[in-house]
């Protein structure tokens, strides 16, 4: 009797010793498992639908080539559940990502980030043609039109309006959202500038300095110049002198701008021909950056009434016309 139960004990701690062995060996390998990279060569696009469970997960990612879904990801689970509590979402999983840090990701929802960038000194006709063309984003008709409509603005004129910069957001976002951020930032550049400007400027409100910010921005080659152009055009005004500049007239003829403009173009009568109106045109012509802003705000203090182009984005100014035409004559009629 004495002798069975030493056999049966001696029996016990070989098992036990075999199973801790097991468990041990069973350990490492779920270790190495979940800290190995993923079988892919470049980063891809993984979407999790509402309710998927961790081992569908497991099963997915064996159809996708990514790792083989065996005992190994079962344990991973069971020894840290944690990593068990996925998120839906699309995320972006990359070549470097292993096991672990995947679900890591997905755990932490951290889903795939998109960008979208509006560009200054484009007109929202551009912006659209370039909206339509993001992955994962919910567009909507006339979305501009419908954020000023949300926000209570009721002049129906969205062209500068936005402010340009760039917007980050996860797949499914309405893009409404991402333009009421927007908005709401040229709102808060626009009076901020507006509250700092100079003294005496010739506008009547933040929406006059903005569209003269937006004609400093098609105007601008060279960010130095911005507050010369700047200038130019605030004498302009304080004379009475008509603005006579061409991207106010290229806005005006809408798609019938050809990359031409003729001397029968400066003489139609558009309310964006600055050759034919005085004053500012009715709305901005792009959307200005905040130096251009600041630019309005702050121009210059010279003399100067004309500039023209050197061909190179770089202007010559000057205070009288004659100084003008020998400038016109060198730059642009070729005259020495």
């Amino acid at each position: 009797m004495k002798k069975w139960i030493l056999i049966t004990a001696a029996t016990f701690l070989t098992l036990l010793t075999l199973l801790l062995a097991v468990g041990l060996w069973a350990y490492q390998q779920t270790q190495v498992f979940g800290r190995t990279a993923l079988a892919l060569e470049s980063p891809q696009e993984l979407q999790l639908g509402h309710g998927t469970s961790f081992h569908r997960l497991g099963q997915e990612l064996q159809q996708r080539g990514w790792l083989q879904y065996d005992w190994r990801w079962k344990m991973l689970g069971k020894l840290q559940p944690q990593l068990t509590a996925i998120r839906s979402g699309l995320y972006e999983v990359l070549p470097q990502d292993t096991p672990e840090s995947l679900l890591q990701k997905l755990v932490a929802g951290d889903e795939k980030r998109f960008t979208l960038t509006l560009v200054e000194g484009k007109t929202i006709s551009e912006w659209r043609q370039y909206l339509q063309q993001l992955p994962h984003l919910q567009q909507s008709p006339q979305p501009f039109l419908l954020v000023l409509q949300q926000q209570g603005d009721d002049s129906a004129k969205a062209e500068g309006k936005f402010f340009p910069d760039t917007y980050q957001y996860r797949a499914g976002t309405e893009l409404t959202t991402l333009l009421t951020q927007s908005y709401h930032k040229m709102q808060q550049e626009l009076q901020a500038v507006w509250n700092e400007r100079d003294q005496g400027l010739p506008l009547e409100s933040p929406y006059e300095l903005l569209i003269l910010a937006s004609i400093i921005e098609k105007e601008t080659g060279k960010a130095e110049e911005r507050r010369l152009i700047s200038a130019v055009f605030i004498n302009r005004l304080r004379k009475g002198m008509r603005l006579q500049t061409d991207p106010t007239v290229i806005y005006g003829m809408g798609d019938a701008f050809n990359g031409n403009i003729t001397r029968k173009d400066l003489l139609q009568e558009t309310p964006f021909n600055t050759y034919r109106i005085h004053g500012l045109p009715p709305t901005p012509i792009a959307a200005p950056g905040r130096e251009s802003l600041m630019a309005a705000a702050h121009p210059e203090a010279v003399n100067y009434l004309y500039f023209v182009s050197r061909n190179d984005g770089s202007h010559v100014f000057s205070a009288t016309l004659a100084e003008h035409n020998r400038a016109v004559d060198r730059y642009q009629r070729r005259k020495k």
